[in-house]
């Protein structure tokens, strides 16, 4: 049999939590494991942290309709971890989505607790998000002023945007000496066909119409956040680098713009979600001595390609020389797919339970069942 499994899984979400994915796994397995619940930034990065040693902060802060809402932060002293989704996540939300209004203000709300706490580092981790505000809600938790014409200040949202006339950053919370770290594997600039709005506003329940308010509204922001913040990254062309605008900086349209808020205000890195998380949660020391390493999520499909949770693990384990296989809930990728991303073999619960709804609602029983296979196989 194995000994000494390291069993790494994100969540499968609407089902089990990473770390309830790693205690069924273990129990299946049989052998002696070291569990590692993991996260690539969005839903479930919080928890991830907590399972890891990290103490749960609790938090009412405002939801992403104005809502009161009971999230929280992950915090080992002096570092915070912030998950977006936790306050301003689409899960969050009361009822329908609010594409034009939504704010990211309680994500401001979590970040400025923890500066008071002490932190000096802070990772944001912002999947998951509900609003497209281009972060103007997190900055404003933050002591920005978003102010119209006539010096007013304008509502939430990213449709308010649009009539931007001053950003008043005067009263923004002191962060000298604290290092803002975005983990996010999400490339978009702010504007254009691949920006915030056209690319994540629909998932937002943005109709092509709302799409051009918040378009504009992003587009005002930046204008107006330019003459204050300046220029951030390089571009090469023709061999030569060339500064780029804050909007245009990769990731600066993730979450529909607090990428961009982060970089312009935050003065943040943005650092590939999934490759920090690891390294941030000790991966690195755990996978030391390991045999075999389990990763999984709730689905391994083409997402999974794009710097999720489980290729992640297979390449850092891919540097210490241990082979990776992942359990899912359903997989769409074939095995040429898999071998190229570095997963040896992947055990869906849909080969050996066809009902997709029991699948769900037996996820516990049936991952034991799969590692009980695992087991099996990699003796």
């Amino acid at each position: 049999m194995v000994e000494h499994v390291l069993v790494a899984p994100d969540k499968f979400k609407g089902s089990l939590t990473a770390a309830e994915v790693a205690s069924r796994v273990s129990a299946g397995l049989g052998v002696a494991t070291v569990e590692l619940p993991v996260a690539d930034g969005g839903d479930g990065t919080v928890d991830a942290a907590v399972a890891c040693g990290f103490e749960r902060v609790p938090l009412t802060v405002t939801g992403p309709t104005g809502e009161p809402v009971q999230a929280a932060y992950a915090w080992k002293a002096p570092v915070a971890v912030v998950e977006m989704a936790e306050a301003s996540g689409l899960r969050r939300l009361p009822g329908a989505p609010d594409a034009l209004g939504a704010t990211s203000y309680g994500t401001g709300e979590l970040i400025a607790d923890a500066v008071k706490r002490g932190a000096t580092r802070i990772v944001l981790g912002i999947g998951g998000s509900a609003s497209t505000d281009g972060g103007a809600g997190m900055a404003r938790a933050l002591g920005a002023r978003f102010l119209d014409e006539a010096g007013a200040e304008l509502p939430e949202g990213g449709a308010a945007l649009r009539n931007l006339a001053k950003i008043d950053v005067s009263a923004f919370v002191d962060l000298s000496g604290v290092e803002v770290v975005v983990a996010s594997d999400v490339d978009n600039p702010l504007l254009g066909p691949h920006g915030a709005a056209a690319v994540y506003g629909p998932q937002k329940g943005a109709s092509p119409e709302d799409v051009q308010v918040l378009e504009a509204g992003l587009a005002r922001l930046a204008a107006r956040a330019a003459a204050t913040h300046g220029l951030v990254g390089a571009v090469e062309h023709d061999g030569i680098p060339r500064p780029i605008g804050v909007a245009g900086a990769p990731g600066a349209g993730a979450a529909g713009g607090v990428g961009f808020a982060a970089l312009a205000f935050l003065k943040a890195d943005i650092q590939p979600g999934i490759e920090y998380l690891l390294d941030l949660l000790g991966f690195g020391e755990q996978v030391r001595g390991a045999r075999l390493v389990v990763t999984g999520e709730g689905s391994l499909d083409e997402q999974s390609l794009r710097g999720k949770a489980p290729v992640g693990v297979a390449r850092a384990a891919a540097k210490a020389g241990v082979p990776v296989v992942a359990v899912c809930g359903r997989r769409t990728l074939t095995d040429e797919q898999l071998d190229a991303a570095g997963i040896r073999a992947a055990y869906a619960l849909s080969d050996i339970e066809p009902d997709l709804d029991r699948c769900m609602a037996e996820a516990g029983p049936l991952l034991e069942r799969l590692a009980a296979r695992i087991a099996a196989d990699w003796r």
